[in-house]
């Protein structure tokens, strides 16, 4: 209980340090040249202004707050302010982005089965009564709502399509199937003195009351209501039964193009729901390789670290140029006083001296002087914990982990990363108290709550965790009733990144020379980044299965950090994940080079037998 207490005050303080004024500035260019005159505006407020000549601006605003940048012909970008915000570089893109050159290929227009593979990876697929439906080869707007974003407000699916669809209208209500409460009274009142059967009343109000219509009033189908798909069946009747917590996903065909396989009956437009329960089959359940779907072939363009030692910082080249570890001191003292301003120079000294001279008191001496610039800064404390991590030091890291904690309480990954950290020193009770307080704040509401990537992946380490560590954490009777989610066997890899304003392209290439990526960005998923500010994680995973045996390659393109100062990425290798046999590797990278697609690392992920 004194725990929980502690978290709340700590939580408390830190609501109350985002109502601090701080002072945010920066450059808005065109990724060419700087932009004059972009519309900079914090939401909820009056604070607007322009750009000048050069770009440039400078606001006051909160922590929490939302800043907007808009210019006619560009597409708007949106900011979560965060403690550490101070320097926002803004690279605004076209809205419509022009094609430099038309080439004619062959149709890549993929199957029903590939697309039954990808269907449980990729949110935008839905499935219909005549097949799986691809917006991107559509010749229609389809707009799909995915599971993470049906909010479990909503009681049906009538408010999910109030509250999630702009531009529907929706008539009718979830408690009372649709009835219209005092109309229905006063309705059976007239019909008992006419001496008539109240059900047929009762009946005509509810068909009344319950519409939902998909096109304006100036529409020839106005009158027509929309028909419901529901894991194939086909529904005039809106199913009020379905929980929105089934849904797995939510479409609505509104032209006459996408609704001309369903007849004339689908003239007002379609309503499509998947559900969790009706959407799974033996087949959908089959983890897919999706870069065989795609069909990319790495052509082996990504630099390799030696090819990139030319591009290391001086300090770095002529550490590595030294001769003894004393030279090496006398190199830091030199280069400290003018590239210290950055927490980039003291992680990299820290790191190199970390690998070369463990142990030394050097590395005591590097890590208080980067602790005395950069103590109240999490970014520069995360990175440097991982870099104790990399290198064995869980003692070090812990301690550092436990600072952000304290700076971020109301963070979400403050929790998995101390959790881990525990896990890591070997104590599987505390770790296993932090995911469960974790939980308990969530439910309680003191800390943002969510369904996405996020929450499965906090469900996944903790069910690991007592998977592999459950007989030294709970009693032999709790074990015994314990009942752990089954999981996924193969090779686990989990990102991390210190700087949440880090933007980066991850390529992984499978045995076959294929390869699968996936973007971070603002301007591939700004809603993503969005939810992980709100929520307060920077991390993902990409799990291998292990029917797809074979050396993997992993390369990383960084697209920047809206600042001058680099980004750090972690990644956790699991081997043999969710067995007995599980192994774990940590690696670090620093993120400086734009633009370059580079080799970070490989590695060999086992077949099933060899996995069992």
């Amino acid at each position: 209980m004194k725990k929980i207490v502690l978290v709340l005050f700590l939580a408390i303080s830190a609501v109350h340090s985002q109502h601090t004024p701080k002072d945010i500035s920066g450059i808005v260019s065109d990724g060419r040249s700087p932009l004059q005159n972009v519309q900079i505006r914090v939401e909820g407020t009056n604070i607007a202004l322009f750009t000048n000549a050069e770009g440039r601006y400078t606001l006051r605003t909160t922590q929490g707050s939302t800043i907007r940048y808009s210019y006619t012909g560009l597409k708007t970008v949106e900011i979560v302010v965060e403690d550490v915000t101070r320097l926002l570089n803004i690279d605004m893109i076209p809205a419509i982005e022009e094609l430099d050159e038309v080439v004619l290929t062959k149709s890549k227009r993929k199957s029903q089965q590939e697309l039954e593979l990808e269907y449980n990876s990729n949110p935008n697929l839905i499935k219909t009564a005549y097949g799986i439906i691809n917006p991107e080869t559509a010749a229609y707007q389809i707009r799909i709502l995915s599971e993470e974003y049906i909010s479990s407000v909503n009681l049906c699916i009538l408010d999910v399509l109030r509250n999630e669809f702009p531009g529907l209208t929706v008539a009718g209500d979830c408690f009372n199937g649709g009835i219209d409460t005092s109309l229905a009274l006063e309705s059976s009142n007239l019909m008992a003195r006419e001496g008539e059967e109240l059900k047929i009343e009762k009946d005509y109000v509810s068909e009344s009351k319950i519409r939902v219509n998909v096109r304006g009033s100036n529409s020839l189908f106005n009158d027509q209501s929309v028909i419901f798909d529901v894991d194939g069946q086909i529904l005039t009747d809106v199913p009020l039964w379905i929980l929105p917590s089934n849904m797995k996903r939510v479409a609505v065909l509104s032209s006459f193009a996408a609704a001309t396989k369903y007849g004339a009956i689908a003239s007002g437009g379609v309503v499509i729901i998947n559900t969790n329960s009706g959407s799974s089959s033996p087949k959908s359940k089959e983890i897919a390789d999706q870069a065989r779907l795609r069909n990319n072939i790495y052509k082996g363009d990504a630099l390799s670290s030696i090819a990139l030692l030319s591009d290391l910082p001086t300090y770095l080249q002529e550490f590595q140029e030294s001769s003894s570890l004393e030279e090496v001191k006398k190199k830091h003292a030199f280069y400290a006083p003018r590239y210290g301003s950055s927490y980039g120079y003291y992680v990299d000294a820290l790191q190199y001296v970390n690998e070369n001279w463990k142990g030394d008191t050097f590395e005591a001496d590097i890590l208080q002087d980067g602790l005395a610039r950069f103590k109240e800064n999490p970014v520069a404390l995360k990175a440097m914990a991982y870099v104790y991590q990399s290198n064995g030091n869980f003692q070090k890291a812990n301690e550092l982990y436990k600072e952000i904690f304290i700076q971020r309480p109301n963070y979400g990954q403050s929790y998995m990363d101390l959790a881990n950290s525990y896990r890591e020193m070997g104590d599987g009770k505390k770790a296993a108290s932090l995911f469960m307080r974790y939980d308990n704040l969530l439910n309680e509401g003191f800390l943002a709550n969510d369904s996405t990537a996020f929450a499965k992946l906090m469900d996944r380490e903790l069910n690991n965790l007592l998977t592999i560590s459950g007989r030294d954490i709970l009693s032999k009777r709790d074990f015994k009733k314990a009942l752990f989610e089954e999981y996924f066997n193969g090779t686990r890899l989990v990102f991390e990144w210190n700087d949440s304003e880090a933007e980066f392209e991850l390529q992984f290439v499978n045995p076959e020379g294929h390869y699968y990526t996936k973007t971070h960005s603002l301007a591939a998923n700004s809603e993503r980044i969005r939810e992980e500010k709100l929520i307060g994680y920077a991390c993902d995973e990409f799990l291998i299965d292990s029917s797809l045996a074979g050396t993997w390659q992993i390369n990383a393109k960084y697209l920047g950090n809206k600042s001058l100062t680099p980004s750090y990425l972690k990644v956790t290798i699991y081997q043999d994940f969710g067995t007995l046999a599980q192994r774990k590797e940590t690696k670090v990278f620093k993120l400086g080079l734009k633009n370059v697609n580079i080799e970070l690392f490989k590695v060999r992920n086992s077949s099933k037998k060899t996995a069992d």
